[in-house]
């Protein structure tokens, strides 16, 4: 049986609204974040994501009160972010109507946390939200991944919004997060983000074959080529966008056709 492959709109929340930034920086305002999501449930998303970006910055909890009003209005699968550090955060966000969390930085801070979250509520609602950034620092410990002018590099997990590098191997800390209990991984590259050049291939196909959980590709989404390349050449299970969802350039039933058109099985 042929996996259909899933389109994930992305909503970045700051304040209670939906921001767009460039390699995580100068946001701007894109809408009320349940009207977009319920315009995505109508244009056929498999799944919308919802990320807190400055909840962990902030030390503060994801906001509630939007999870509600959306999970009330949307019939599609909802995956939250930000701020969760605690497995009563998790329950929290599970009762607020959420499928799914996504954890960055506290994973990072106690890995045990993917481990005690996927005890108590199932491998298939923690998500390892992992942000990279590329690093040319000699590091024989990392993973070397090529790109695609040749030069090679290892990708560095960061944390707090992109703002504080960890030194932790991207491709070791996927592996990592798998085994202690992450059913996916919500991969998002801090040299791609907001471009619109296309996800970053070479650490999208690395991970893909280093875990055995689905991995979305995050970042960089311009064209409806994009889509393709990061399911046929980086090997995605999924594929999340953000800019050209919010500002109209594409909706996800033409990105669905056209994948539909080269190949890739969807669901229509």
């Amino acid at each position: 049986m042929t996996l259909t492959r899933r389109i994930i709109p992305c909503l970045d929340l700051k304040d209670g609204r939906v921001v767009k930034g460039t390699h995580f920086l100068a946001l701007r305002d894109a809408g009320d974040p349940v009207e977009l999501a319920q315009r995505y449930n109508e244009q056929g998303a498999d799944e919308v994501v919802f990320l807190d970006i400055t909840a962990s910055k902030e030390q503060r909890g994801t906001i509630i009160e939007v999870i509600k009003r959306a999970a009330d209005q949307l019939f599609l699968p909802l995956t939250v972010g930000g701020g969760i550090r605690s497995v009563d955060d998790i329950q929290q966000i599970l009762r607020a109507g959420a499928d799914k969390v996504s954890i960055n930085t506290s994973a990072v801070h106690d890995p045990m946390l993917l481990s005690r979250g996927s005890e108590k509520f199932g491998t298939q609602c923690i998500v390892l939200a992992e942000d990279v950034r590329r690093n040319f620092s000699k590091n024989p410990d990392a993973t070397p991944v090529t790109l695609p002018d040749g030069q090679t590099c290892w990708y560095e997990v960061v944390i707090y919004g992109g703002s504080k590098p960890t030194g932790i191997d991207a491709v070791k800390w996927a592996k990592d997060a798998e085994e202690r209990g992450a059913g996916e991984i919500l991969l998002t590259s801090m040299e791609t983000d907001g471009t619109k050049n296309g996800f970053d291939i070479p650490i999208t196909s690395a991970i893909s074959e280093a875990v055995g959980i689905p991995v979305i590709a995050s970042g960089g989404v311009g064209t409806l080529e994009h889509f393709y390349d990061g399911f046929v050449y980086g090997k995605a299970d999924a594929c999340l966008a953000a800019s050209v969802f919010h500002y109209g350039e594409m909706t996800v039933r033409q990105v669905k056709e056209y994948l539909a058109r080269k190949g890739i099985p969807v669901r229509l």
